[in-house]
Order: C-alpha cells, then sequence, then structure tokens
C-alpha cells in the first residue's frame, strides 16, 4: 500500500474534475479525498495498491471531457491507512 499525493494544474475546476476523480477512485478502490485549491488547481490525496494508484495517475494526466491538463506534480508516500473511503472535500 502506498500514499500518491497529486496536484493538477489547467483547466481543472468548474468542469467536473473532482466527481471525475472520485469517480475512477471508486472504481479503483482507493481511499482518499480531492479537492479544489484557490489557486485553481486540483489536489488528490488516494492510497491504495501502487498499480492502482498508477491507473489514477493516468486518469489525473487525462481528466474529464472539458478539462485542459497542462501538469501534475505527483509525490509518493507511505500509506498511513488514516481513510476509510474516498472523498470530495471542500476547496480550501
Amino acid at each position: 500500500m502506498e500514499r500518491l499525493h497529486a496536484r493538477i494544474y489547467g483547466v481543472v475546476q468548474g468542469v467536473g474534475f473532482r466527481h471525475f476523480v472520485w469517480k475512477q477512485a471508486q472504481r479503483l478502490n482507493l481511499t482518499g479525498w480531492v479537492r479544489n485549491r484557490r489557486d485553481g488547481s486540483v489536489e488528490v490525496v488516494a492510497e491504495g495498491p501502487r498499480p492502482d494508484l498508477e491507473a489514477l495517475l493516468q486518469e489525473l494526466h487525462r481528466g474529464p471531457w472539458g478539462a485542459r491538463v497542462d501538469r501534475v506534480e505527483v509525490s509518493w508516500e507511505p500509506a498511513t491507512h488514516e481513510f476509510l473511503e474516498f472523498d470530495v472535500r471542500p476547496t480550501v
């Protein structure tokens, strides 16, 4: 189990990006959260097996229809197992 922490930049707010990430995380049985940032980016923290996290990362680079992903910043960390599900969190 690992943790993926990603920030996605581009046209990623107002296009259903958080819901898109939530659906992908559900499909892959990942836990964690997604939220908009006030700087216009989207932040994702997800935990699960590395292959499933890499599959999510591929989707983050693609995004939903209407999004334009310019850059994805990624860090990998050990899983903390603090999440029970995958949530959409309020903007910070």
